[in-house]
């Protein structure tokens, strides 16, 4: 019966912490129980690991070091796997490389377990300016994100709005010089009231609804909407319907695409690709083609308003 080889994954850009959590991590007896495991390490910080320290003097500890991207293979990962044979795997990734790399390369048994982000504090807004694509990549899928050496005037509203802007689910911790931690607890309300009769998308609120909707499907079932949105025309649908969204921006230019949904109308409609419109719509999950056949929210309108596009014609979350 196969089985699956946890993987520790610690993420974040040089002298963000990543080392210590896993030398403090090997230092407790409760984690370093004896089980076998690859340290996989892909860049060289400042700290260095010492096995000898380990709960388990280092026993059934094999620590090996990728120096470049390139050499991330699923060859060389998986000749790791059968020479070692580990119960567990850590990975200190550089945060120069894109997880994209590591995911197309791990060995099938390999699943990850916990996906931790570090970040120091005084670098923290200065990465997330100049390398955003970067920070997106990391922060899409943590569980978890660290920000470490936090002074008292850390501004956490702003740390959260950049993490909330990404992921939704990550959990946000503070360290302090004085190792004490406190875990971020700002509420976030959608911008939005999604228990209204009508459910009022502003413009600038797209993204955000959009993901919402894309996350927790059934909150919306049977709701009703007013949403603006760029029409595209697909030959695959009748008359009756078109897709109706914006184009959308996660992380930065490169990454802009459209995001839609199916929206049928009671009468035809002679509605064109990149026209703007406004509905007023009844959202129902439905299993539909252009959704490959998987269950989705559909948009049942009436009728439907022509607008003008919106000030800032793409999307984005903050």
């Amino acid at each position: 019966m196969a089985y699956s080889i946890p993987v520790y994954l610690f993420t974040g850009f040089l002298e963000s912490g990543k080392t210590s959590m896993i030398r403090e991590s090997m230092e407790n007896p409760k984690f370093d129980n004896g089980e076998k495991t690859l340290i996989l390490l892909c860049e060289e910080g400042i700290e260095e690991l010492e096995p000898n320290h380990f709960a388990k003097g280092g026993k059934n500890c094999y620590i090996e070091t990728v120096e470049d991207e390139e050499e991330l293979t699923y060859d060389l990962l998986t000749a790791m796997q059968k020479k070692y044979k580990p119960n567990r795997v850590i990975i200190e990734y550089n945060g120069m490389w894109q997880l994209k790399t590591l995911y197309e390369n791990m060995p099938e048994l390999w699943a990850i377990y916990q996906q931790i982000l570090f970040a120091e504090a005084k670098t923290f807004f200065v990465y997330n300016q100049n390398m955003r694509s970067l920070m997106f990549d990391k922060l899409m899928d943590a569980e978890m994100v660290v920000i470490n050496r936090t002074p008292d005037d850390f501004d956490k509203e702003e740390a959260h709005k950049i993490v909330r802007g990404i992921s939704r689910r990550a959990q946000i911790a503070y360290e302090y010089p004085d190792r004490s931690i406190v875990y971020d607890d700002i509420e976030d309300p959608l911008p939005f009231d999604v228990n209204a009769p009508v459910i009022e998308i502003k413009d600038e609120d797209f993204a955000l609804w959009y993901r919402d909707l894309s996350e927790e499907m059934d909150k919306y079932d049977g709701k009703t909407v007013t949403v603006k949105g760029m029409v595209a025309c697909d030959n695959k649908l009748s008359n009756h319907a078109v897709i109706l969204g914006r184009h959308i921006m996660t992380c930065c230019a490169d990454d802009i695409a459209y995001s839609g949904l199916v929206c049928n109308f009671t009468l035809p409609v002679t509605l064109k690709t990149r026209d703007w419109i406004t509905v007023t719509a009844k959202i129902k999950l439905e299993s539909h083609k252009l959704y490959g056949g998987r269950r989705g929210p559909v948009l049942y309108a009436p009728n439907f308003v022509t607008a003008e596009k919106p000030e800032q014609e793409v999307a984005t979350f903050y």
